[in-house]
């Protein structure tokens, strides 16, 4: 098993304004680690984004006094960034939908999750003190 430590762990207010300095320090957490250039400046910032989102809007239904708590650990085969917010939880499977069907196209519900799975190689979701979406990137 590669050994991990944390590169940062936040605990910030539930607002939006918030999440563009997070993803900056993901950024340079990511660049500091030679992680490749597309995805430090693509899959990580995007997908970190919807998930920080989601848990502001969706999961602490942008409730003032609500807290968001993202952790980035580091070993040499990953990154994971977990993003935890005080919501009930839900089930990532059930409330992802592929916005490239016809159906789906003009649907704005489920495009965050979406691009998630898209962008990072693995997405999971769990109640632990808390609703935990787990982002992972393979370091390949």
């Amino acid at each position: 098993m590669a050994e991990s430590r944390v590169a940062f762990d936040l605990q910030i207010p539930s607002d939006v304004e918030y999440i563009e300095g997070v993803v900056e320090l993901a950024r340079q957490r990511c660049r500091e680690l030679k992680i490749s250039p597309a995805k430090c400046s693509l899959n990580i910032p995007v997908a970190l984004s919807e998930a920080l989102s989601n848990a502001i809007l969706r999961g602490n239904e942008a409730a003032g006094g609500k807290q968001v708590r993202v952790r980035a650990i580091i070993s040499d085969t990953d990154l994971v960034f977990e993003v935890v917010d005080e919501g009930p939880g839900f089930d990532v499977d059930e409330c992802t939908v592929d916005c490239t069907t016809d159906e789906n196209l003009t649907r704005e519900e489920g495009r965050g999750l979406f691009l998630m799975r898209q962008l990072m190689d693995r997405v999971e979701s769990f109640r632990d003190k808390g609703n935990v979406v787990r982002l992972t990137l393979y370091r390949e």
